[in-house]
């Protein structure tokens, strides 16, 4: 058996392990987050939308309850390392029934979040070409392209991944800083005003969809057990990089939404975000900056973008090859490929799927060049709320399942105070998943009486129905593989060990 392989099943049915460092999982982790999509395209939607001046106080009680849900969640993660991670957490917990559900909602939530940001990243491709170089180019051809070179990417070793994420990360979060310092040292007339952290912003009706926009945001930040069998000390790494991913991106985001108010002052940020819409970053910097900068940060704006559909890329493919690896899809997605160590038929998977998504709104798609129409408002917006709702699903899922694992194992009393955590949390998020649920309408912006209301969230409860319907079929058939839910390589050390007994 080949070093380093904790798999007697042989090094294709592996993730190569130390392949990440702590340095490299966090990049990995904190791109899918997508820090200047974020602070371009949420925070000056939710202003807009929402018109909620308290944006930055709302990633910070959204980033509390985050870090009440990575406690547990991290500590979980010291006890169970599989790429499938969340349906792994939740069937170790809940039973492999249930974990069968989370797989596939994850698969769905997961594909739906990376497919969605192709259509924006076409769409500003798009108009980047049309600015600069005069080209008149539909919104689906760079996004087909950027499909085509995620999926090369993805072929390749996880560390290569990891700089090329590193090396555009890095880049816009210091670009978003800069507008920071240029917003808080260049005030408007109301000064430094700390009023957007004032709880009586926090009224009126648009405050539980402006959760749910918020909440999106974070999105990505617990992906990070998902890699932890390509880290070398994954009950160490995989905590602190969960729990430094959550505190940056809550700090990143509060005060870049401050700055924002600073910037046109909190009285006025919500009719300048509304004159400007997406644009109001850029609106903001041309004046303090300049068009330079301005032009560099459209630039990093999409090559964010590209980090974000390559990071949410390497998560599903992982999620594939566990799957495949337990019987939840076909064996085949349980495999490595080549040198690189990369699951390659799941990010094969992952790119068909993505071209299809691509392809078939591309032949809706009947306006004009330049139209946003199909690849935002619905490509980008649909999938991406939907992918936020299976996520937030998950999680809640999640922190009930950890509860459950530790009082199985006798360690409630030793784990007390990160099992209240746990509880809370989830307690939180699925009062958050209501309000998306309550409000999808208005996140996806149809009319309230849109079948699109019922038919989008129905996605995910298809898949979670369909899951539950997979797991139990799976256990009368085939007890032995659902008791191996979720175990993933443990149960081929399982295997191993039992063949060795006399």
């Amino acid at each position: 058996m080949t070093p380093g392989i904790s798999t007697f099943k042989g090094q294709e049915r592996a993730l190569r392990a130390d392949r990440l460092g702590t340095s490299g999982l966090l990049l990995s982790v904190l791109a899918a987050t997508g820090p200047l999509l974020v602070v371009a395209g949420v925070m000056p939607t939710t202003f807009a939308v929402m018109g909620i001046v308290g944006q930055p106080l709302l990633f910070v009680l959204l980033g509390a309850v985050l870090l009440l849900f990575s406690v547990g969640y991290a500590e979980m993660s010291r006890h169970v390392h599989n790429a499938g991670a969340f349906y792994a957490y939740i069937s170790r917990g809940l039973g492999g029934t249930a974990g069968a559900s989370a797989a596939l909602v994850a698969l769905v939530a997961y594909n739906a979040l990376q497919i969605g940001i192709y259509g924006l990243f076409g769409f500003e491709v798009s108009g980047l070409l049309a600015t600069y170089a005069h080209l008149d180019l539909a919104w689906w051809v760079p996004a087909l392209t950027g499909v085509a070179m995620v999926g090369a990417l993805g072929w390749l070793k996880i560390d290569v991944n990891a700089r090329v994420l590193g090396v555009l990360l890095i880049i816009e979060v210091a670009l978003v800083v800069v507008f920071d310092v240029a917003a808080l040292t260049g005030p408007a007339p109301q000064g430094l005003s700390l009023r957007a952290f004032d709880p009586d912003t926090l009224t009126g009706a648009g405050v539980g969809t402006a959760l749910c926009f918020c909440i999106a945001a974070f999105t990505g930040f617990e992906q990070a057990p998902v890699y932890a069998e390509e880290t070398s000390r994954p009950h160490v790494l995989v905590p602190r990089v969960m729990l430094l991913a959550v505190t940056f991106v809550t700090v990143f985001f509060a005060l870049s939404s401050w700055a924002y108010t600073v910037a046109t002052g909190p009285d006025a940020i919500v009719s300048t975000a509304r004159g400007q819409s997406a644009g109001l970053l850029f609106f903001l910097t041309e004046s303090r900056l300049g068009t330079a900068f301005t032009d560099v940060l459209h630039v990093l704006f999409v090559t964010g973008m590209f980090a974000a559909l390559l990071s949410f890329h390497n998560v599903v493919a992982r999620y594939a090859f566990a799957m495949g690896r337990e019987g939840l899809l076909p064996r085949t997605f349980g495999r490595t490929t080549g040198t690189s160590g990369a699951p390659g038929t799941g990010s094969l998977l992952q790119t068909s799927i993505a071209a299809l998504m691509v392809a078939v709104f591309a032949l809706a798609d009947d306006r004009p060049v330049g139209d946003p129409t199909e690849p935002v408002l619905h490509l980008f917006t649909w999938f991406g709320n939907v992918g936020a709702l299976g996520v937030i699903v998950l999680m809640a899922t999640a922190s009930f399942s950890v509860v459950v694992f530790f009082v199985r194992r006798g360690a409630a009393r030793a784990q007390g105070w990160r099992l209240a955590t746990s509880v809370v949390a989830g307690l939180a998020l699925l009062v958050i998943a209501g309000y998306t649920v309550k409000d999808f309408d208005i996140l996806v912006g149809a009319g309230p009486d849109s079948a699109l209301s019922l038919l989008l969230p129905g996605i995910i409860a298809v898949a979670l129905l369909g899951g539950l319907a997979q797991g139990a079929l799976l256990r009368s058939r085939s007890p032995a593989s659902h008791a191996r839910i979720g175990l993933g390589n443990e149960a081929f050390q399982l295997d191993k060990a039992a063949g060795e007994k006399p």
